[in-house]
């Protein structure tokens, strides 16, 4: 369905741990850098500005570095752009923790958005997994389609290959509840990969993740 150009590249330098990708298909064009190790700071700038709100706040709350150029067939709807950002996010955050050595693994956060309250638990377990309940009083946010979060969730978490489950326990505003979901997105994987010194090698008992 689609092709891929250039792949996901590396950098390794020193402590910082960061990839890049560039994902050019007949439905979207996209060049997304993404370091873990950064200080909060986002580019972003594609055809969805719902998105590129949320992927802002996902970015200061996990004291992430995002850069994110993307533009896609938004005449049709916002889906593949969504789609497309999600699976480029998940292939350099795979990319960008390398073996996993050291890491914490595990985050389980809880984010009050007003009145309405989001769960996010990850494990980096190189085991895809997505679970998530959610229901919103709307079906839109301006003209965001709310099933498209758990498009953008799903590929994410199916190609950085880790389990992400998403519980949003109450809230009346779509817009609260759809935020308070990426501002503990950021926060729990910001948690899970943190460096833990008491780790010796991967926090495993097969050895590997």
């Amino acid at each position: 369905m689609d092709k891929q150009t250039n792949g996901v590249e590396l950098e390794t330098t020193g402590a910082v741990r960061q990839a890049e990708v560039d994902r050019k298909t007949n439905e979207t064009n996209i060049q997304l850098a993404f370091a873990v190790d950064g200080t909060g700071q986002s580019t972003i700038e594609t055809d969805v500005p719902f998105l590129n709100h949320m992927l802002d706040l996902f970015t200061k709350h996990g004291q992430f570095d995002l850069n994110v150029q993307a533009r896609g067939d938004i005449d049709i709807d916002d889906h593949h752009t969504v789609e497309d950002i999600g699976i480029c996010l998940g292939q350099t955050l795979r990319e960008a923790l390398g073996d996993k050595r050291g890491i914490k693994r595990y985050a389980s956060v809880f984010v009050p958005m007003d009145e309405a309250l989001a769960q996010v638990i990850i494990d980096v377990s190189n085991r895809p997994h997505f679970e998530y309940r959610a229901e919103y009083p709307s079906q839109q946010v301006g003209s965001f389609s709310t099933e498209l979060v758990h498009e953008f969730l799903w590929k994410l978490a199916l190609e950085a290959r880790i389990t992400l489950h998403v519980i949003v326990h109450y809230g009346q505003n779509t817009h609260h509840m759809i935020e308070a979901i990426f501002k503990a997105l950021g926060r729990a994987l910001d948690e899970a990969t943190m460096i833990d010194p008491r780790v010796t090698g991967v926090p495993s008992t097969k050895g590997v993740l």
